[in-house]
């Protein structure tokens, strides 16, 4: 039991790029990338002292005081 060779995962490619197909695959790689970029901002952000943040990372007041949701929370993935 040694380790996969290149033709192991060759053939886990192919089953793979068979089972999902590149559409759905190029979606899951984007938005991974968007994750990660959003978790780079996120941890950056930690370091702004409260004043300088965007107004974008802070919630507003009328969304956060009245309890509504936001729009994009109903879009279907």
């Amino acid at each position: 039991m040694g380790s996969f060779s290149i033709w192991h995962w060759l053939i886990v490619l192919v089953v793979v790029l068979l089972i999902f197909g590149t559409k759905r695959l190029r979606g899951a790689g984007r938005d991974l990338g968007e994750a990660v970029k959003g978790f780079k901002k996120g941890m950056s952000d930690d370091d702004k002292p409260a004043g300088e943040l965007d107004d974008q990372s802070r919630p507003s007041g009328d969304a956060a005081a009245s309890g509504k949701s936001r729009q994009d929370d109903h879009v279907p993935r």
